[in-house]
């Protein structure tokens, strides 16, 4: 039976009360980041709002120049000119951060939320050993703890991402660790603080499937452990389907469907994400031919006046409603397991969904 749809409205500013358990974590409401070009200004993000509660593991998922890393860096407060946040609210633990000054912000990045980027080797000082980047990492948000106290802590973190022989680790640099290794000590330095959130930006892409399988384990165990929040930007349906819960998809800079794993990969219900869905292969379904997406995302200067999918959609190119009109969101099931999608069809792709 199809609970009744309806239109999402936006919640009112997240409270200030003490948090519980179902409280958000992270709220984002209606975030806007722009990126000044000789083209004209590209939208990364636009008006893009959701909530992520404790110990939740939620996908962002869409092709390259969805925005789902410019998405990631704006709740961070981490985008570099020439773009900039515009517009919208980040709420972490019911405060707003979105508009503390860089000093502060920084207090709070690394202590109550954390990034894990796709390319360690980028991130890494390579003339710093491993223990005293993740030693430089504890202190900064303990300044007071002495030295031994935070090499002990580094020793401790390299065992808990799994890295063996820990101590005898400690010193060496970069470049003598595996592209896996080094992603575990991004992590680990992610994680020093023991963060509320964490944000993992692509961070299995560059690794092998055997690597990959490992560090998704280990990020289970450490949401387990620790409670975590997560955010996991990605491309690969694939290590979605093994790690996360909820799924946001992300086309030219917006959230057009959002899903439990299971309900998105079993009905998905907007148009984009069932073309993206067919374009990889899955276990649980024989396909003869993979089927790839025709045409091309939007440019992020000039997204089109209504659905930004229409010019690709095999439902909807062509059609008045769809060239000329926005879609709204439309829930289609509420609470915990909500199914929200941006599309003119989503009621009537829910319904067929429903009675099969």
């Amino acid at each position: 039976m199809i609970s009744g749809l309806r239109v999402r409205r936006r919640d009112d500013t997240p409270r200030r009360a003490e948090s519980r358990v179902s409280d958000p974590v992270l709220s984002v409401r209606d975030l806007r980041t722009e990126f000044t070009a000789r083209e004209g200004v590209a939208v990364a993000v636009r008006d893009v709002s959701f909530d992520l509660r404790r110990a939740e593991k939620v996908a962002i998922v869409g092709e390259s120049g969805s925005g789902k890393s410019a998405l990631g860096l704006s709740i961070v407060g981490l985008v570099d000119k020439p773009g900039k946040v515009v517009a919208g609210q980040v709420w972490l633990n019911g405060r707003e951060i979105s508009r503390l000054g860089d000093r502060e912000l920084g207090r709070i990045r690394g202590s109550e939320i954390s990034m894990v980027f796709q390319d360690p080797m980028k991130s890494l000082d390579p003339v710093k050993t491993i223990g005293d980047q993740i030693v430089e990492a504890i202190v900064t948000h303990e300044p007071t703890l002495k030295r031994a106290a935070a090499r002990r802590r580094a020793v401790s973190l390299l065992r808990e991402v799994e890295i063996p022989f820990a101590e005898g680790r400690y010193g060496d640099y970069p470049h003598q660790y595996s592209g896996g290794m080094r992603q575990r000590v991004m992590i680990a330095i992610a994680l020093a603080s023991n963060p509320d959130v964490l944000i993992a930006d692509e961070p299995t892409t560059a690794l092998d499937v055997t690597t990959q399988a490992q560090i998704l384990a280990l990020l289970g165990k450490l949401v387990e452990q620790h409670h975590t929040a997560v955010v996991f930007i990605t491309h690969n349906l694939g290590v979605v389907a093994q790690f996360c819960e909820r799924v946001e998809v992300m086309y030219a800079g917006r959230l057009v469907e959002r899903s439990p794993v299971g309900k998105l990969f079993e009905h998905p219900i907007h148009p984009y994400t069932e073309a993206l869905l067919n374009a990889v292969p899955r276990p649980d379904r024989r396909i003869e031919r993979l089927q790839a997406i025709g045409g091309f995302p939007p440019p992020l200067t000039s997204v089109p006046p209504g659905c930004s999918f229409e010019p690709r959609c095999p439902l909807g190119h062509g059609r008045a409603i769809c060239r000329d009109a926005k879609p709204v969101a439309l829930e289609l099931q509420g609470g915990e397991g909500a199914v929200i999608a941006e599309c003119h069809f989503a009621r009537d792709r829910w319904q067929t969904a429903a009675a099969t």
